[in-house]
């Protein structure tokens, strides 16, 4: 009997490690095929590794914060949406006030954007993925509405230069946006109180509220990081492009999805991940690269991400039933 019980706890803290570990094994068995098979081409250099850090540093900043919004139980459809009208207000606001001002007012959207939507789920008690999916269309309108269809360059060599489009070397400044970003989000995740109370929430909402944990507070906080996340990557998509548009992040959403679900995000709350979205976003991007590397088209691209998101969820899915 108590070795059946040893044998029974060894094979639980087993499987619980597989699955912490899940997105690292993949990562590391991804980026050992196409180094394999694409070995006459460029894939296994700094020049393209910074190549894929600068594609998915918008998708790594959006993974982030739709953690937070996962890890209390939501789900916010209109961050795509949110990174093209943010984009769109610092051009437009750059070519009226300083740079810091047009920044601060494309922050600002995504805040606001972020209360409506936690406001109208919290308040009307409403499913998060009918709300945000009704805000997700009404921001792609506005964006659409803001310039007539434009694009607003934008000259500010500042701006393009921390936004996206900097260097040191051949190192880009991505990369230190990535890094910053992955640490205040694991340092609010886990090592201040709103983190663990917000996982608390996601994980048993009742048990939360017997506790005296803010319940509704905590979860409209985590629809405001997601959103403001959503804004940051407009800056960054518009820093790197040197001008926004408003199709900036319309085909997102899905790759951020799986993203932070195969990083070891719960879709149901109460477990996440922050490490697990970064890397999550660098295998979405690995795996980009690596198709175009292979000849592969958009269409068999979307395909590859489609079917990460799927087996993501499936293993979410059996997660939440054991």
């Amino acid at each position: 009997m108590l070795t059946s019980l040893k044998s029974s706890n060894w094979l639980s803290t087993s499987t619980l490690i597989r699955r912490e570990y899940f997105v690292y094994y993949v990562f590391f068995l991804v980026l050992l095929f196409f180094t394999i098979t694409l070995q006459e081409s460029s894939f296994f250099s700094l020049t393209n590794f910074m190549n894929i850090i600068r594609q998915t540093t918008p998708i790594t900043i959006m993974a982030i914060g739709l953690t937070f919004a996962l890890a209390g139980g939501h789900i916010d459809l209109s961050i795509g949406s949110v990174v093209a009208l943010s984009a769109l207000v610092a051009a437009v606001l750059m070519q009226l006030v300083p740079m810091p001002v047009a920044v601060l007012g494309a922050l600002t959207v995504g805040v606001v954007i972020g209360l409506i939507n936690g406001l109208l789920i919290e308040w009307l008690k409403v499913s998060s993925l009918l709300i945000t999916l009704g805000t997700m269309g009404v921001i792609t309108g506005l964006s659409r509405q803001i310039t007539n269809l434009e694009s607003v360059p934008i000259i500010d060599s500042s701006f393009n230069f921390l936004f996206g489009s900097g260097s040191f070397g051949p190192v880009s400044i991505l990369l230190a946006w990535t890094i910053v970003a992955s640490l205040l989000g694991y340092v609010l995740l886990r090592k201040l109180r709103y983190g663990r109370h917000l996982l608390a929430v996601g994980g048993n909402e009742s048990g939360a509220r017997a506790m005296g944990i803010n319940t509704v507070k905590i979860r409209i906080a985590s629809l405001v990081i997601a959103s403001t996340s959503a804004a940051i990557a407009g800056l960054l998509y518009a820093g790197r492009l040197h001008g926004a548009r408003y199709t900036l992040g319309e085909a997102d959403l899905l790759t951020v999805i799986a993203a932070v679900a195969i990083g070891g995000t719960s879709l149901f709350g109460g477990r996440a991940s922050i490490m697990g979205a970064v890397i999550g976003s660098w295998l979405m991007g690995l795996i980009n690269n690596g198709l175009i590397l292979s000849g592969f088209s958009t269409n068999e691209q979307m395909i590859a991400r489609g079917l990460i998101l799927i087996v993501a969820v499936a293993i979410g899915v059996k997660e939440q039933q054991k």
